[in-house]
């Protein structure tokens, strides 16, 4: 099954201002209501109304005698988790890899020291339901994953470290996909993947590593993000009293990009004005594109010009506008494959199986 459960403003809007794991109970009580309209407890058990037909039991499920288990209904014992993942959140950095939800990292996810974001919630949620089906709950190449080379961690002052925050589960699980189908491993391709989401992330890949790439706060525009900005001009405005810090980090990270310049977020939008003429929304998002591009050319020299692929995903690789444009861009680089949207769920169960089938082991956090 798959569910996107909505979060609307009134409802997020009474945890404005406290830490992000105070909305626990509120998200993990909107998963279980999620579980149980589909038929599941929250233990990945199947359950079954009384009164249910036969039909609404998940398939797979009634294997043998249904034992009650509350007020008018029955629940069937044979099917629980294997295991349950959970998106990771703002850790210190760390290498790829399936990691192991425990105690230690639910109290760095608490400290919020790399800063608070929804993220921060997945591991904590997965840890909840892993313990009532007495399972173990993992974390899949987190945003904090970093495979930095040592020279891409300089940024030419000592004051200021480089470090990686991005898309890195989405961005290595479709790296592999694509040396899976041309039959060949992920550690013997040199390849560029352009992660276009919200945020977006350019990345090289070289011995199964993601070696370099820009960090949100820097590289390309994307729909709400700034990238990377001339940095006195931002040392002006910093100073100049205009913002408070708060309000120039959202405007950095969250009202930047697209939105910034034509008061959107949504790409579909953006190209219904272009199509009525808009040259204003054109500019822009050629001027996106471009910077895309030439994040992609920079990834082509830390691979020294030897490339497979440029692989393009995320949700903006829907859009067959902003896919030719760039491919215009990265072509002379190397063959381009896109992978249109966001397949995080689909990577994040992928990682677990290559645990639960022996394929990798498991990780922990270590401070």
């Amino acid at each position: 099954m798959s569910r996107n459960i909505h979060h609307g403003d009134d409802e997020i809007e009474r945890f404005k201002g406290r830490p992000m794991l105070d909305r626990l109970d509120y998200r993990a009580e909107r998963i279980e209501e999620a579980l149980a309209a589909a038929g599941y407890g929250p233990a990945g058990e199947a359950v079954v109304r009384s009164d249910s037909p036969a039909s609404l039991v998940p398939k797979g499920e009634g294997q043998g005698a249904p034992t009650p288990s509350g007020k008018g209904r029955f629940r069937m014992a044979q099917s629980r988790w294997e295991a349950v993942a959970g998106r990771g959140g703002l850790l210190p950095p760390m290498e790829c890899g399936i990691y192991l939800v425990d105690d230690a990292m639910v109290e760095e996810l608490r400290q919020a020291r790399r800063g608070e974001h929804a993220s921060n919630l997945g591991a904590v949620l997965a840890l909840r339901f892993a313990k009532a089906a007495g399972v173990n709950a993992y974390i899949v190449d987190p945003v904090t994953v970093d495979e930095w080379q040592p020279c891409a961690r300089l940024s030419g002052s000592p004051l200021v470290r480089r470090s990686f925050i991005g898309h890195a589960l989405n961005t290595k699980a479709v790296a592999r996909r694509y040396a899976k189908e041309r039959g060949r491993s992920y550690a013997e391709m040199r390849l560029i993947v352009a992660h276009m989401g919200s945020g977006i992330t350019v990345s090289a890949h070289r011995g199964g590593r993601m070696v370099d790439s820009n960090s949100i706060e820097e590289g390309p525009f994307g729909p709400d993000r700034t990238g990377s900005l001339p940095v006195r001009e931002l040392i002006k405005l910093a100073m100049s009293g205009a913002m408070t810090e708060r309000e120039l980090d959202r405007h950095v990270f969250g009202d930047g990009g697209l939105f910034a310049y034509l008061g959107t977020r949504d790409l579909k939008e953006v190209e219904q004005r272009i199509d009525g003429g808009d040259t204003k929304a054109e500019a822009v998002l050629e001027a996106m594109i471009y910077q895309i591009g030439k994040e992609a050319g920079a990834m082509a020299a830390v691979l020294e010009g030897k490339v497979d692929a440029v692989l393009l995903t995320g949700g903006m690789a829907h859009s067959g506008r902003v896919v030719e444009r760039l491919r215009g861009y990265v072509e002379w680089i190397a063959p381009v494959a896109v992978y249109p949207g966001e397949d995080e769920l689909r990577a994040l169960a992928e990682g677990v199986f290559r645990v639960l089938d022996g394929e990798d082991g498991e990780k922990r956090l270590t401070r």
